[in-house]
């Protein structure tokens, strides 16, 4: 019944979709030049020979995938991989990392004709979703196809899982569109399991097999002479509200920190004059890095990265890294700490870390990051790593060794599809 009525709600929504698409590409939230791709219409031929399609809602999301991507493309040369995401960030980001044979669309929304038209323009030979996205009337339309179609790197939040246990048996019904599922954590599984997906296996998480984000090193070098000896910390994928606390904090430590730079890299570079302003209201001189790639000055006390596909130059750069969206006016959130920890950073963060929880726990467990519950115990924790080397090197160390030690993720992850993806095989030579 739930069903049912999702359905027909959503067939009879089609002005009401296409006013939200405009309404967020006035907003800045929506490309105007693929605004056709959010319902269904494709810019792109659909590419000869196998093709799997790999979904992923947003950056998060599509940062795990680009490693599965790497992986199943190299296990097969005739093969070529659509992938879907759903905000102008993760598409730049798809644009600067996809590899040849890899191709980016926008997701459509979930409205039943848009999906329809997706589908049978792009003809998928496997549907691998990412985490925990799940669009009824896409994955209603998928099994209807017979395509296979796995939810990889799944993860359920309780606010989730509660709202799904309200209406189980139309959860059930949006399971079993997936042959199988790879949880994150046992915690994971057992809710996938309870709300009735079949052939739950952990695999861990991906984003822990992620390569290491890529930096220009030649730049890099660039920007270490520019810095010299001067101490600098990093403020990592920030949201409104974190860049007015790196100014307090910058503000309470150069008395005590001669010299100091701060360095952010906000989520959304967009908010730039948004984040100039702040920053100039605090009384700091500040400089934006820009298309231009401009170097921090000497005079410069706040330095704001405004540039996309950056991030792994900066967490080289800077020793150590405050995770953004964890003090965050909305509410927070969290985003990867295993980028920063991968490449060296002691790793810092707010209270707020809801959406990374489960990395979180075992990396604080391991001593490998700390958490903080205040701006007070942040401006502490950064004025010790720079009163003491050893403090400092020893937090570097412990975040670095968690992140090499938890290698194999990918390998699990490829061994469990490999039985779904050699039956595709299997029915396409038999076809």
């Amino acid at each position: 019944m739930t069903q049912f009525l999702y359905k027909t709600l959503t067939s009879l929504s089609g002005p009401a979709l296409s006013l939200l698409l405009e309404r967020r590409l006035r907003a800045g939230k929506e490309d105007g030049k693929r605004l056709g791709e959010r319902k269904g219409t494709a810019q792109k031929a659909r590419p000869h020979g196998p093709l799997f399609w790999v979904h992923a809602a947003s950056v998060g999301e599509a940062q795990s995938a680009l490693v599965l991507i790497d992986a199943l493309l190299a296990q097969n040369t005739a093969l070529h991989i659509l992938v879907t995401t759903g905000t102008l960030t993760s598409a730049r980001l798809m644009e600067k990392r996809l590899p040849e044979r890899a191709l980016h669309q926008f997701a459509p929304l979930d409205h039943p004709r848009w999906t329809k038209r997706f589908l049978d323009h792009w003809k998928p030979d496997a549907a691998l979703w990412m985490e925990s996205e799940l669009w009824p009337n896409m994955l209603a339309q998928i099994q209807d196809k017979h395509i296979p179609a796995v939810l990889v790197n799944a993860r359920m939040s309780q606010k989730s899982f509660r709202h799904w246990k309200i209406v189980k048996p139309f959860a059930q019904n949006i399971l079993s569109s997936f042959s199988l599922i790879l949880a994150q954590t046992q915690k994971d599984a057992d809710a996938y399991e309870s709300l009735g997906g079949k052939n739950v296996t952990v695999t861990d998480n991906l984003k822990y097999a992620a390569a290491p984000l890529p930096c220009d090193e030649e730049e890099l070098g660039r920007l270490q002479k520019a810095l010299g000896s001067r101490p600098v910390w990093l403020y990592a994928s920030t949201h409104a509200g974190e860049e007015d606390l790196a100014c307090r904090v910058h503000s309470a430590l150069k008395e005590t920190v001669p010299d100091l730079l701060s360095v952010i890299v906000p989520r959304h570079p967009d908010r730039r004059d948004e984040i100039l302003t702040a920053c100039r209201t605090a009384g700091l001189t500040c400089a934006l890095r820009g298309q231009e790639r401009h170097a921090p000055g000497s005079g410069e006390e706040i330095y704001i990265a405004d540039t996309l596909g950056e991030l792994g130059l900066f967490y080289r750069l800077c020793p150590v890294a405050v995770i953004g969206r964890s003090f965050s006016r909305d509410g927070g959130g969290g985003h990867n700490p295993v980028e920063a920890a991968q490449l060296g950073c002691a790793v810092l963060t707010g209270p707020n870390v809801q959406f990374q929880k489960q990395i979180f726990d075992e990396m604080i467990e391991k001593n490998a990051a700390v958490k903080l519950q205040s701006e007070a115990e942040l401006e502490t924790a950064l004025a010790r790593f720079f009163k003491e080397a050893d403090t400092l090197q020893t937090a570097q160390a412990r975040a670095r060794d968690f992140a090499d030690r938890k290698t194999g993720v990918l390998e699990r992850v490829l061994t469990e599809l490999a039985p779904v993806l050699e039956n595709i095989q299997e029915q396409k030579d038999a076809a």
